[in-house]
């Protein structure tokens, strides 16, 4: 970007060049934010998600970044995929829509952070692929129940939300979000869910 400001100075008739680099550095820089804040910003969204759910027993399993959905919890009684939302502001989900007010410094930041979009949309998505790909996976066994939850993880989010189709929360009322009422699975498939999360585990991946 500094490169385009001196060739507009001082090769004007490059404009040609000066758009090409302003453009490839504007891109540059938006991928950097994206991946700073999904990746390096703290406090990271698995921490959170882990200090949330501490408590729970050791029938419980919470997976990071070892399937196509960022976040899912085993549980007694089946899956959960936790839609993780990072960013500040004033959310609100009035009559299906989903909307918000961001403070000053994000409203800076907005064309170079990832957009709210709709969060419940996108967990009842990942929740329905989910379920794909373990009655694939588990040829066989009994249906297996995938709930989905939306959490906003920044420290600055705050929500008023009211009829969202999946429940939307703080990490703090996590766990009372969650469909802990479901009928146990039967012993054979929950250890042959179990196993198969277990698989896709890198050695530094963290579960709790």
């Amino acid at each position: 970007m500094l490169a385009s400001v001196a060739v507009s100075m001082w090769l004007p008739v490059q404009s040609t060049v000066a758009v090409l680099l302003l453009v490839g550095g504007f891109a540059l820089a938006a991928v950097g934010i994206y991946a700073a804040s999904r990746w390096v910003r703290k406090p990271r969204p698995e921490d959170v998600l882990d200090h949330a759910l501490r408590g729970l027993n050791d029938q419980h399993r919470l997976y990071h970044y070892v399937l196509p959905q960022d976040h899912v919890l085993l549980d007694p009684g089946g899956l959960v995929v936790i839609e993780v939302v990072t960013l500040e502001g004033l959310f609100m989900y009035r009559e299906d829509r989903w909307q918000q007010r961001m403070p000053m410094g994000r409203a800076l930041r907005f064309f170079l952070e990832e957009g709210l979009g709709n969060p419940t949309a996108r967990a009842q998505v990942e929740a329905r692929s989910l379920a794909n790909t373990v009655a694939q996976k588990l040829d066989g066994a009994p249906a297996i129940p995938v709930d989905s939850v939306v959490v906003f993880t920044h420290p600055n989010a705050r929500l008023e939300v009211q009829g969202t189709p999946v429940p939307a929360c703080s990490p703090e009322r996590l766990k009372k979000n969650l469909p802990l009422g479901l009928p146990r699975l039967p012993q054979a498939t929950y250890d042959r869910l179990r196993a198969w999360l277990d698989s896709a585990l890198p050695p530094s991946a963290r579960s709790v």
